[in-house]
């Protein structure tokens, strides 16, 4: 039987516990769930793709079974077809993720109609959570402990302080 690999992509600027459900999740479905962590041109990384890249290896290594990280800066079914994916995993926050996430998948299926996508519902105490809000709260100075891991929260406090801090 072939390996069903699933792809979960993201730019993960920070990983937050929302991401680390899904992909607690997503990893439940999947022989192999491969993390691909991309740069989204609309978006301007806290991180580079190398220390997200880092971040999310550290923060995925104690759920076990076959997770890789990989970085990509192309199209996600060329990503998802170059790491024979059946299945490309996208967690749900809100009625307004849906419906980006409804448009992409259309698109997607276009492109390569054998690659499902898969939509999980976050959970109901992380719904809110995104990385974009949790970097906002944090160059602010607010606390975003219950939003990311400890380990996180200390990288994402170190970066906010290096570049400094807005409202001082």
């Amino acid at each position: 039987m072939a390996q069903r690999i699933g792809v979960y992509p993201g730019t993960f600027d920070p990983i937050t516990l929302g991401h680390m459900d899904i992909i607690r999740r997503g990893a439940k479905l999947v022989d192999r769930l491969v993390i691909g962590v991309t740069t989204n041109p609309s978006k301007s990384p806290m991180f580079t793709v190398e220390e997200r890249m880092d971040m999310v290896r550290r923060e995925v290594a104690t759920i076990g079974g076959d997770i890789q990280v990989v970085s990509f800066n192309s199209l996600l079914m060329d990503f998802a077809e170059r790491q024979g994916a059946s299945m490309i995993v996208r967690g749900l926050r809100a009625v307004a993720d849906f419906e980006y996430e409804y448009q992409m998948a259309g698109m997607n299926q276009q492109l390569n109609d054998q690659i499902e996508t898969v939509f999980l519902m976050a959970d109901v105490s992380l719904q809110p959570i995104a990385s974009r809000l949790v970097k906002e709260i944090a160059i602010y100075g607010g606390n975003i402990s219950r939003f990311v891991s400890a380990a996180v929260e200390a990288e994402v406090v170190d970066r906010v302080n290096t570049i400094g801090r807005k409202g001082d």
